[in-house]
């Protein structure tokens, strides 16, 4: 089959999803379809009726609010003040509906509402996903549950806070959850079923916190090696066990990244407690952080070293992340070949094993700047306006057009393969055809498990290990 390309994901014929995937992936599938279909008009007349420049502007940029580039970014710095317990809640609850919604995407493979007829806009790469579920929706929900929790415990049990400030925290949360669930809406990006499903998972993941927090706190506080134990091969199961997709999407790059992100703050949190590093270096205060009354003096300095603070910390982690995406890249590929000839591999389909090329080239696998939190691209701002293509022709992420060269990609051709089951989507089975453009490395799995487990090592016990030795200290006062 030959057509022209869509990057969005989930638009190949009806049939080849029926014939990839097994029978019961693609019967959820086939529901969550029929709900695109009968909402997607829908959508349109309401973007119709409400949009305007305004708004269009204000749901975007609000959306990157509910983005891992956001929260990647944010969730270092709590660590750098000593917010560690806080830190450690908002990594579960944000990695735990990140991965699974990354995983529901992957194993249904439902589109986002057509466009046409819809308009669709967006920040960055995000339209290059599944649609069902949302994960804006359930990473805006969980996250203004975490911050009500603590704001609720503040007002009633330590009367921390006023009437006003509770008051006005709780309208902010709703206003924020407002803003992402319906933007997405708003935007074209998602159906109301994707949403609902969203805000459903996003509480559900609150609620499995609330109930196992106070354990993970004592298991992680504990000096056995239990904990890394069970820590490390879990996630790494996780990883491996996540859905193989028909089309190539990138939610896998979003679950390897942020289940190793739990991998590396969990593992650093046992080690402060296991070395004794808690109670001796992540305990200090900032200069100036001391009594109640502050010079001017004191209030520059501490400014000073906060902005210090934050600045290093960010450069750190980015040339930790340069440095072992070379190291990697030159040391994996060789490593997999040589354990080739002993047996056989586990190998995702659209990642191309290494006794297949030479080396990864500097301009594939991870960028300088991981894809969560790659600035420049997650402002790129752009419309999508895909082509209709439930008419049967196939549309697979990418440029130019499909062949049959394009079939060890990923692409089927159900007219040559009629027999096709799901089995080679659940092995990960596959043959790379000379000549095919390679989009992913195997390397790059192994690569992202190491970089993203460092980023949370150096930002949970690293750095601010470091800030402490430098007399910067760790806690604000």
């Amino acid at each position: 089959m030959a057509s022209s390309c869509s990057e969005v994901p989930g638009q190949l014929p009806q049939d080849v999803y029926d014939t990839v995937l097994p029978r019961w992936r693609s019967a959820i599938r086939n529901v969550i379809l029929k709900a695109v279909e009968c909402e997607s008009p829908v959508l349109a007349r309401m973007q119709n009726r409400f949009r305007n420049p305004w708004l269009d502007v204000y749901f975007l940029y609000t959306s990157s609010l509910g983005t891992h580039t956001f929260f990647m970014i944010a969730l270092p710095v709590l660590f750098f003040f000593g917010y560690h317990d806080l830190g450690r809640g908002l990594i579960f609850v944000l990695a735990s509906g990140i991965y699974l919604s990354s995983f529901i995407k992957d194993l249904v493979c439902a589109p986002r509402p057509f466009s046409p007829p819809l308009t669709r806009l967006t920040i960055g790469t995000h339209h290059l996903e599944y649609g069902f579920p949302s994960t804006h929706s359930t990473n805006s929900v969980s996250l203004a549950l975490f911050v009500f929790g603590h704001v609720h415990r503040a007002y009633t049990e330590n009367s921390a806070m006023s009437d006003l400030a509770y008051c006005g925290s709780c309208v902010t949360l709703v206003i924020y959850v407002i803003s992402i669930v319906f933007g997405r809406l708003y935007l074209g990006m998602h159906s109301a079923t994707d949403c609902i499903v969203g805000v459903a998972l996003g509480a559900g993941v609150w609620g499995a916190y609330v109930m196992v927090c106070d354990t993970m706190e004592r298991l992680l506080s504990s000096s056995s090696w239990t904990v890394p134990c069970t820590i490390v091969p879990v996630c790494l199961l996780l990883v491996h066990f996540h859905p193989q997709p028909v089309d190539d999407c990138p939610c896998f790059e979003d679950a390897i990244a942020i289940i190793s992100v739990i991998l590396g703050a969990f593992v650093a949190r046992w080690h402060s407690v296991y070395a004794g590093v808690d109670d001796r270096l992540l305990q200090t205060v900032m200069p100036g952080g001391h009594g109640a009354d502050w010079t001017f003096g004191e209030k520059l300095r501490w400014c000073l070293i906060a902005c210090l603070k934050v600045n290093v910390g960010i450069i750190i982690i980015f040339i930790w992340r340069l440095l072992a995406k070379s190291v990697l890249h030159l040391v994996l590929p060789p490593l997999f070949r040589a354990l080739a000839l002993c047996f056989d591999l586990p190998n995702r389909r659209f990642y191309t094993p290494a006794t297949d090329y030479a080396h990864v080239p500097t301009e594939n696998g991870l960028h300088p700047i991981p894809s969560v939190i790659d600035l420049p691209s997650a402002w790129e701002v752009s419309g999508v306006y895909a082509e209709d293509t439930r008419s049967g022709s196939v549309k697979r992420r990418g440029r130019g057009t499909t062949t049959k060269q394009d079939l060890g990609k990923g692409m089927v051709d159900v007219t040559e393969h009629p027999d096709c089951q799901g089995k080679e989507l659940e092995n990960g089975k596959g043959t790379t055809h000379p000549g095919a453009e390679v989009k992913h490395y195997d390397a790059d799995v192994l690569t992202k498990v190491v970089v993203y487990a460092g980023i949370a090592i150096f930002a949970v016990e690293g750095v601010p290990v470091l800030f402490s030795l430098m007399g910067w200290g760790i806690k604000p006062w």
